[in-house]
């Protein structure tokens, strides 16, 4: 009886591993979508080639503003008459005569950008790019926005803490040592960003609006079911958010996977899209999110490598970080699009890309270290240890076109 008992146990535990190593049902060719609904997928990407053809591929776009400049702590005494000092001006020379008990970080990557928080409410972020793992010191701001428009900005961006009775009274800067600048992108890089605009639909999104929270299931023939049908079900579906209780929570892929079947029947490309890049790049809201539920969450950037679009470049072009983007652009995830390029079937083109984005000395620091991010993601998910090594190499030799006090920050095992 034991054993009996063992043995459904062993085969209990061996199913439930299957499961978590298997995401999404697999279908007979291999991909998550059967051939039928890839080959209504094909049929749309066809018609959309030549959609293609009256895109604006000749837009300009900019980086965001960006400088090397230097970070500032000081805290305790003499932070009044710092920050007397500070709005004054005062140069970064003298300001480390003055304060020698400053922390001071040096020669560091800083951009601006802006965004709405979840008040919907303008911010404007000065924020360090860390080249050594972890995440860079950044600064926020809400209010007199207009203090930090390019022709407003002084050498410094600073903000002044109270003493409490947690913390001393401090001081948090960033000395810009010469003016913030947005570079223009050169003419490639701005056809890759039109390119994804144009294949992704910047004027439809996902889900609709005034979403309720909860859960709809897929009805076991809903492939049957006719087209008018197809579409209600489609509607259900983007009228409502999944929200992930925990970690394991694989509802809001599985949701995200259900609208990509349900509007790729429909042939709706658009919606579909966004959602299979959604699943791709892991956007999902979640009470919580361990790294170690991770890696069990697949990227699927074959199913698009089995369609007939330029996939890299559409991939480079949510990853490019600009300026003036198109309503609605999308941005994809740095980590996870290391990741899924990790798993292309066109290693020799990715790779060749990925180092012609950080030795191209036209092309903006920022993004060319965010190819660095990506190609850094990728060699960190290749199977064999020979490649790992062989790209390691590469790297090496590559981050040495960055300027010297920034690729000296970064140090690669």
């Amino acid at each position: 009886m034991k054993k009996i008992i063992l043995t459904l146990v062993t085969i209990f535990i061996f199913k439930v591993s299957l499961a978590q190593n298997g995401e999404f049902k697999i279908q007979e060719n291999g991909l998550i979508y059967s051939e039928s609904t890839m080959n209504k997928l094909k049929s749309i990407v066809d018609s959309l080639n030549l959609k293609f053809k009256v895109c604006d591929i000749n837009k300009e776009f900019s980086s965001q503003y960006q400088v090397i400049g230097h970070k500032i702590d000081i805290k305790k005494n003499k932070v009044k008459e710092a920050k007397q000092d500070i709005k004054k001006n005062i140069s970064f020379d003298e300001f480390q005569k003055k304060y020698p008990e400053a922390k001071i970080t040096k020669n560091i990557l800083i951009i601006r950008y802006y965004y709405k928080d979840y008040q919907d409410k303008n911010i404007v972020e000065f924020s360090e790019v860390s080249l050594h793992g972890g995440y860079g010191f950044e600064l926020n701001f809400d209010k007199d926005l207009d203090k930090y428009e390019i022709e407003n900005l002084s050498n410094w961006v600073f903000k002044h803490y109270k003493k409490t009775s947690y913390s001393e009274e401090s001081i948090s800067a960033f000395y810009l040592p010469s003016k913030i600048e947005s570079k223009k992108l050169p003419k490639k890089y701005s056809q890759m960003i039109s390119y994804s605009d144009c294949l992704i639909d910047t004027t439809t999104s996902k889900l609709k609006n005034n979403l309720k929270y909860g859960w709809v299931k897929l009805p076991k023939n809903w492939k049957n079911q006719s087209k008018i049908k197809q579409e209600k079900l489609l509607d259900k579906l983007r009228s409502i958010s999944v929200i992930g209780g925990c970690s394991q929570d694989s509802r809001p892929r599985e949701h995200a996977i259900n609208i990509a079947m349900v509007s790729a029947e429909t042939q709706k490309w658009e919606i579909f899209l966004k959602a299979h890049l959604d699943v791709m790049n892991d956007r999902f809201e979640r009470v919580s999110d361990g790294s170690y539920a991770w890696d069990k969450r697949k990227t699927y950037i074959k199913e698009l490598e089995e369609l007939n679009i330029n996939v890299l470049d559409l991939i480079i072009g949510i990853s490019l970080r600009i300026e003036n983007p198109s309503k609605n652009h999308y941005y994809g995830s740095i980590y996870r699009i290391g990741r899924a390029l990790a798993e292309t079937k066109n290693k020799d083109k990715v790779e060749s890309q990925l180092f012609s984005i950080i030795e191209d000395n036209e092309l903006d620091l920022y993004n060319r270290v965010l190819g660095y991010y990506i190609l850094d993601n990728y060699i960190y998910n290749q199977t064999k240890e020979t490649e790992k090594s062989r790209l390691i190499t590469k790297l090496k030799k590559s981050i040495k076109s960055l300027p010297e006090n920034l690729h000296k920050q970064i140090k690669i095992e």
